[in-house]
């Protein structure tokens, strides 16, 4: 009987690393995404390759083709260390932005690192969900009005749509 209570306990207690799945569909976010996810699905996104410069942010998501990161020739190497098989890209922003809070939002899983000033930002929050479709994850950024980098990596697929709007 002890040792059953035992097994049990031992397996209650590795329950959240197995059942810690990620929220599935649009409602799950924690903020209303609608704006950003008709950003990232929009027809008329920009349309850039890795290492591309634009003056300003645009109003409406991006496309960025990424490569695999042996060749992505990142800036800074990432917070995060890609993994193999993975695809990785940065676009730069040479104008200011406007400071204030900006939703950055990825239509696939990856990971980002927001630049300025030399100094990698981090985000003051987080929300993503799996099976909705167009967005999978966005985070919400203090921006300054300095010039921005966005480096992404460890995203499966050789592009990825972005969109960084001022946050409602």
């Amino acid at each position: 009987m002890r040792a059953a209570l035992l097994v049990a306990l031992a397996l209650l207690g590795a329950a959240p690393a197995w059942a810690a799945e990620e929220p599935s569909g649009c409602d799950k976010f924690k903020w209303n995404i609608e704006h950003e996810r008709a950003a990232l699905t929009a027809p008329d996104r920009v349309k850039l390759t890795s290492g591309g410069e634009l003056a300003v942010l645009p109003s409406t998501g991006m496309t960025i083709a990424l490569r695999p990161p042996a060749e992505a020739k990142l800036p800074t190497p990432p917070e995060r260390a890609p993994k193999e098989g993975t695809f990785a890209g940065f676009a730069s922003f040479k104008n200011p932005p406007k400071a204030g809070l900006y939703t950055v939002s990825l239509s696939a899983g990856g990971w980002v690192d927001v630049m300025q000033d030399g100094h990698f930002l981090k985000p003051k929050g987080f929300s993503g969900a799996t099976d909705c479709e167009g967005i999978r994850k966005t985070m919400k950024y203090e921006l300054s009005a300095s010039p921005l980098l966005l480096q992404i990596s460890g995203t499966k697929e050789d592009s990825i749509s972005i969109a960084i709007l001022p946050s409602e």
